[in-house]
């Protein structure tokens, strides 16, 4: 057992659930999406939909989406923020089966037109999986550096992958894969142990067969600049 489990995290309430992981969902939805976010859609299910207003769910994802971290003091200011940077909001009801309770899909769109779909989960205590990507499985929960990477469902694509990894000096801490039907569209979650350098990502992206490649770091944005 460790302080955090004691006293819970540092963070602008009320609820660690409803507040605390929504903001997280919202600043990996932002990271995973590679750009500023011009617009976003924000579907909410279950006891967010139900419960979110009172909490505070609604602020607290554009929170993240902001680039707001879970002790911000302006979480609470967070939709009259976006407002003025123009960031475009849109509420609405989530259409999710056998999700957990405290979920949101969130479509977003970038400054360059890069768009992004996530469902978001918030397991308590501030700790969240990203439960779908594009449509797609992913379950992460963000505190690892993680590769999301799309691929056609040939054999060798995970060799090639995990290969240039290596290569990169880069540990793999845990993988899933998945996908949409044999022979169809596939995809790799794979959690780090280091960061993975930009030249290992655009290889990523060149490589054939690879659809699309998707990267959450840990770093700050003032880091990756």
């Amino acid at each position: 057992m460790n302080l955090f489990d004691i006293i819970g995290p540092v963070m602008v309430g009320p609820s660690s659930s409803h507040t605390a992981g929504a903001v997280k969902i919202g600043l990996a939805a932002g990271k995973l999406l590679g750009e500023k976010v011009v617009s976003a859609e924000i579907l909410l299910y279950g006891s967010f939909l139900a419960t979110g207003k009172g909490h505070g769910t609604d602020a607290a994802l554009v929170a993240g989406l902001l680039g707001m971290k879970m002790d911000d003091e302006n979480i609470p200011k967070s939709l009259e923020i976006a407002k003025e940077r123009g960031l475009q909001i849109k509420f609405g009801k989530a259409d999710l089966k056998d999700a957990h309770p405290n979920s949101v899909e969130m479509r977003l769109v970038g400054e360059h037109g890069r768009k992004l779909s996530i469902v978001g989960e918030s397991i308590g205590g501030s700790l969240i999986n990203i439960a779908k990507i594009d449509g797609l499985d992913a379950n992460f929960s963000g505190d690892f550096p993680t590769l999301i990477i799309h691929n056609e469902d040939q054999p060798g694509h995970l060799a090639e992958v995990t290969g240039m990894l290596a290569r990169s000096s880069i540990n793999v801490a845990t993988m899933q894969l998945y996908r949409a039907s044999r022979g169809g569209e596939a995809v790799m979650v794979i959690e780090c142990d280091q960061e993975v350098p930009e030249e290992t990502l655009e290889w990523l992206q060149k490589a054939d067969g690879i659809t699309k490649v998707t990267y959450f770091s840990l770093k700050e944005p003032e880091e990756t600049r």
